[in-house]
């Protein structure tokens, strides 16, 4: 087949498969599998192309139609610049998550230039390790420490600690259990959909991410209260406790951190300006 008659038929297929970016992945098939971006398609659209390798769209396809996600079929993802590698044992990262670790970034840089070179810096619930990952490539000298209770998931965020070369720590640990010493900083994002909530998701959600990482159980905020409440224990005076939110969770977490002692609270918003983004900091331990 051509180029035209092979982008055309990927085209139909994902729209009839109801999937909303169809336009957008067809590209991405097209440039993955046979290496042909959108500048070299327009030179020669009616090329022929490689048959083996349309043997293998044929299958990528097909799970793309029962909508398993495009990330997992290409086992990566692009985050803060990086390519992380991703399948069915992590969430896949997602750009409202750049903007925890884009105001992580800010805040420790800001630590340093004030005499802290070396922060001590917690990823917990780290899944593909992408937030502690990208704050240890952004700031080299921060002591960066990815937690996460699935062996599964540190599997995969050490592979890509070792890919991108960041001098991390791994620890398997259900939230605090196996986690020792003090931090200037814990970083989270933690399962906050309310159970509920799951069965009503985007297939590619539902049907193949690790619910693990999505149930935040009733309200969401199981895994808020206890991080929260463990979190002085773990963090040094002054320390930072920052959090990915879902849009409707930051008056509800800024009330539990206040109960808890914390101060200093903040929320920022992401670039849909939505809520995304919850500091709080301990300055009594």
């Amino acid at each position: 087949m051509t180029a035209r008659e092979t982008l055309d038929r990927i085209r139909v297929s994902l729209k009839e498969a109801g999937i909303e970016e169809f336009e957008y992945e067809s590209w991405i098939f097209l440039e993955w599998i046979f290496g042909i971006r959108r500048a070299d398609y327009y030179m020669d659209p009616n090329g022929m192309l490689n048959p083996e390798k349309e043997a293998f769209l044929e299958e990528v396809l097909a799970k793309r139609i029962r909508r398993v996600p495009l990330q997992y079929l290409m086992g990566s993802c692009e985050f803060m610049g990086y390519p992380f590698f991703v399948d069915e044992r992590v969430l896949i990262p997602r750009q409202d998550t750049e903007c925890l670790v884009e105001k992580a970034v800010e805040l420790i840089r800001d630590s340093q230039r004030n005499g802290k070179e070396a922060p001590q810096v917690l990823d917990l619930c780290t899944g593909s390790g992408c937030i502690g990952i990208s704050i240890k490539k952004l700031c080299p000298k921060a002591v960066v420490t990815l937690s996460d209770v699935s062996e599964g998931a540190l599997e995969v965020a050490g592979r890509n600690a070792d890919a991108l070369e960041a001098e991390v720590s791994l620890i398997q640990s259900d939230l605090f259990e196996k986690i020792r010493g003090k931090y200037d900083y814990i970083i989270s994002n933690p399962p906050y959909i309310p159970t509920k909530v799951i069965e009503g998701l985007m297939p590619e959600v539902r049907d193949y991410e690790p619910h693990l990482a999505l149930d935040g159980t009733a309200d969401g905020l199981f895994f808020y209260r206890k991080i929260v409440q463990e979190a002085e224990k773990y963090l040094k005076e002054g320390g930072v406790l920052l959090f990915e939110i879902g849009q409707e969770q930051g008056a509800d977490l800024t009330e539990i951190m206040e109960k808890q002692g914390f101060a200093q609270i903040k929320i920022w918003k992401d670039l849909a300006g939505l809520d995304r983004v919850v500091m709080g900091r301990r300055l009594t331990i």
